[in-house]
């Protein structure tokens, strides 16, 4: 009996240049003959922009034609941008509801003129810079851990002092469309765009000392529990703050263990490339005299970077990290499990 796999793959024209490896997959799957379709997407066309902001307004296309061929020309018909563009339009009182005349007025001169950059990035953190305290927290921090983060992450941040308030974001930021909670417990960002606007609140010298603090602070709260992939999160977090943690020597190895535990554990899922970059960061944080005052931890450490870097095609890397072990390791014992994978490699 047959198998068979649909796989759905999208990426933004604008943002993927000739010789991008996408390109390359699309044209191996043609030679192949492997059935594919091309769909491309492209931003609502006016008139079609003008029956959406009908809808929204309840108004004749006819009457509201001259709004929305202004919000074309400003968000060139990106249906995300429209939505932000006209909610910003009523925030700010350019587009409002007339009691009166029962209907949605508004002044074209005035939105026209309006200085707003064809960039959503810009409207939206824009609004977010007038959010309360609390949400912009919640979302610097959701910025800092990706598209989306367990429910369970932030509950463990609300446990300490610098970020008791993070939670309390939660509710305003899902309520105002930032973010969504799903069925398994995983707040996300609507939008990858609303993540970018949220990360960019962050100055740019400060996002390394907060990825770390985040790190640092989830690190110290789940000690010791077990986490499950959250460990994860930590590492990463952590390791933006490698500079930091250079500076402190006594955090060196209980990060370098960390790391090391973060890669066993993508070993075991069969994610080699992220297990190889585990155990990287792991072995930068360990000193020179590592194998004489730390031998257990460097022998381990060592001989799972060889396997990672042999299971991610790192051959080379992968044998002279094993010339390594069966040089510094003290026993035969010890290098056993070097020489079966120098000779099965």
């Amino acid at each position: 009996m047959g198998s068979c796999m649909l796989f759905v793959g999208t990426y933004r024209d604008n943002e993927v240049q000739v010789g991008h490896a996408v390109f390359a997959l699309m044209e191996n799957l043609k030679i192949s003959n492997v059935p594919t379709n091309q769909v491309s997407l492209t931003g609502l066309d006016q008139e079609n922009l003008n029956e959406m902001v009908s809808d929204a307004l309840c108004l004749y296309p006819r009457i509201c034609k001259s709004l929305s061929d202004i919000v074309f020309q400003k968000t060139k018909g990106n249906p995300f941008f429209v939505l932000e563009f006209m909610q910003s339009l009523q925030s700010r009182g350019l587009l409002q509801y007339d009691s009166f005349q029962k209907r949605w007025v508004w002044n074209e001169d005035s939105i026209r003129a309006e200085e707003i950059t064809g960039n959503v990035l810009h409207l939206l953190s824009s609004k977010m810079n007038q959010l309360p305290n609390n949400m912009q927290l919640l979302l610097k921090v959701m910025a800092c851990f990706g598209t989306s983060t367990k429910e369970s992450v932030i509950g463990y941040l609300a446990e300490s002092p610098e970020y008791s308030d993070v939670r309390n974001g939660l509710e305003g930021a899902i309520s105002d469309g930032f973010v969504e909670m799903d069925a398994e417990g995983y707040i996300k960002f609507v939008h990858d765009k609303v993540r970018e606007a949220a990360y960019s609140l962050i100055p740019d010298g400060d996002k390394k000392q907060l990825h770390y603090n985040l790190g640092k602070t989830l690190y110290s709260i789940c000690e010791g529990k077990d986490v499950g992939n959250i460990i994860f999160l930590i590492a990463s977090q952590i390791n933006h703050g490698k500079e930091f943690i250079e500076k402190d020597d006594t955090l060196r190895i209980p990060v370098a263990t960390l790391n090391m535990k973060a890669g066993e554990m993508a070993l075991d899922g069969c994610d080699h490339k992220m297990a190889y970059y585990y155990f990287v960061a792991a072995l930068s944080l360990l000193l020179d005299d590592s194998w004489e005052s730390n031998y257990d931890l460097s022998l381990r450490l060592n001989f799972m970077m060889a396997k990672a870097a042999n299971s991610s095609c790192r051959y080379d890397e992968a044998e002279r990290t094993l010339q390594t072990i069966l040089k510094r390791a003290r026993c035969l014992q010890d290098k056993l499990p070097s020489y079966f994978l120098l000779v099965s490699s």
